[in-house]
């Protein structure tokens, strides 16, 4: 028997429930809507975090496992805490660190540098007859930088040792400049313009993967060799901050007989015989590698979750709030229907579930309209701009269990409230 008369009871509270909904509907809207943008905001913003760190970290595994970046300073130095005017103040690495590091270090199978990169940007355009590129990442590197970074070069080729000695003017183009100046043409041999140098296109890149499809300007780019980087634009260097930084990094493979660790260790130890470090003095300088880099963006990422739930929840919060006022309220209007309700048998624990479950049932229509928001959100973004979204199905259930927990956590007092009226008082009530 007591099976039947849940079920009753429940169909009766949803049924009081929407015509709650219906003969209070500024009230009730008010009501969802304080719920809904909560949930809103917690689904909007999850499929958008979570796009980016899937979209990053497909990035970063695409670097390889087995590169190893050497840089003035990186997350890492920030994150521990270090003040960036100290952190500028160290040296700046020079494409004789990387000379260094390939004859010294014989763990290594290959070692690249790259300027304009790891610092402040070299842009320029590229031109061609009447046509002209948008800003582009000029890089200055040696001739293994497809293999480095895992590019393909998909025609053409890339320069040699020797075109990078002989400071030739050469230059391989990434897939924008290629799609703006080449729409219909083959650029191999053809003869640009990069700010005010001429150079002669030799190949051109492929498609930098782009997780998720959004365009974060992977391709907007051109490589050239690094001593004609450095003939054209020297090695920059921008002041900051009471520092300087040069945009130079240094990217470096081991060979496949030799374990990573053991590559570092070569690497530190030729980085600090360079800068004169003592025994008992930190590095002036950082390592990096595709599981270091993981982790950190792991830390950073977790903490921007947690910072989008604390703001959201304040946000449903106030939402919570509204839906205790109107239960509240909603108590003291139904009073004599208590009185009533009681008086023909109703036990308090049935008055208790029938305005915990209205409360529930309507921060549940809250969470369902900023769920469908949320993802709306979501979806019109990606299509808008192309970022990356991920709308995993636990992003529902959170939303769902998040509205209907609010429901119960602030609906709990006024149902207390209505189950211990005094039926005679209730009946009494004006």
């Amino acid at each position: 028997m007591a099976s039947p008369l849940r079920g009753g009871l429940f169909g009766e509270i949803v049924s009081m429930a929407l015509v709650t909904l219906r003969e209070h509907k500024l009230r009730s809207g008010l009501t969802v809507l304080g719920i809904a943008i909560g949930i809103m905001s917690i689904v909007g913003m999850t499929s958008l975090i979570r796009g980016l760190d899937k979209s990053l970290r497909e990035s970063i595994l695409a670097m390889g496992s087995d590169t190893i970046m050497v840089a003035k300073f990186g997350g890492f130095s920030l994150g521990s805490g270090r003040e960036l005017t100290e952190l500028l103040r160290r040296p700046n690495l020079t494409p004789d660190d990387a000379e260094a590091i390939a004859s010294q270090a014989p763990s290594l199978a290959s070692v690249n540098i790259v300027l304009g990169q790891g610092g402040p940007p070299t842009r320029e355009r590229v031109y061609y007859r009447s046509e002209r590129s948008k800003l582009l990442n000029v890089f200055g590197s040696t001739a293994n930088y497809a293999e480095v970074f895992h590019i393909d070069v998909v025609a053409g080729r890339f320069f040699t040792p020797g075109e990078t000695r002989r400071r030739a003017p050469v230059i391989v183009l990434g897939q924008t400049p290629v799609q703006a100046l080449f729409p219909n043409l083959d650029p191999i041999g053809r003869r640009v313009r990069l700010g005010q140098a001429r150079y002669t296109v030799i190949g051109v890149l492929g498609p930098t993967p782009s997780p998720g499809g959004f365009n974060m300007g992977q391709d907007d780019l051109v490589v050239i060799p690094h001593t004609s980087y450095q003939k054209q634009f020297g090695i920059r260097a921008e002041r900051m901050f009471g520092g300087e930084m040069r945009a130079v990094m240094i990217a470096a493979i081991p060979r496949d007989d030799v374990d990573r660790d053991v590559a570092l260790a070569d690497i530190e130890r030729v980085m600090r015989i360079r800068h004169r470090l003592r025994l008992d003095e930190a590095n002036d300088f950082e390592l990096m590698t595709q599981d270091a880099i993981l982790a950190l963006w792991a830390q950073i990422s977790g903490a921007i979750f947690l910072t989008l739930i604390v703001v959201s929840s304040i946000a449903l919060m106030v939402g919570g709030i509204g839906v205790m006022a109107i239960m509240t309220i909603s108590v003291t209007e139904r009073t004599r229907e208590i009185g009533t309700r009681r008086a023909l048998g109703a036990k308090r624990k049935e008055i208790l579930w029938q305005f915990l479950l209205e409360a529930s049932f309507l921060t549940a229509v809250g969470g369902v309209i900023g769920i469908l928001l949320g993802s709306g959100i979501g979806v019109g973004v990606h299509f808008a701009t192309g970022f990356p979204i991920s709308l995993p199905w636990w992003v529902f259930a959170l939303g769902i269990g998040f509205s209907a927990s609010v429901g119960i956590m602030f609906g709990l007092f006024p149902a207390i409230k209505a189950s211990n009226l005094d039926p005679i008082e209730a009946l009494r009530h004006e």
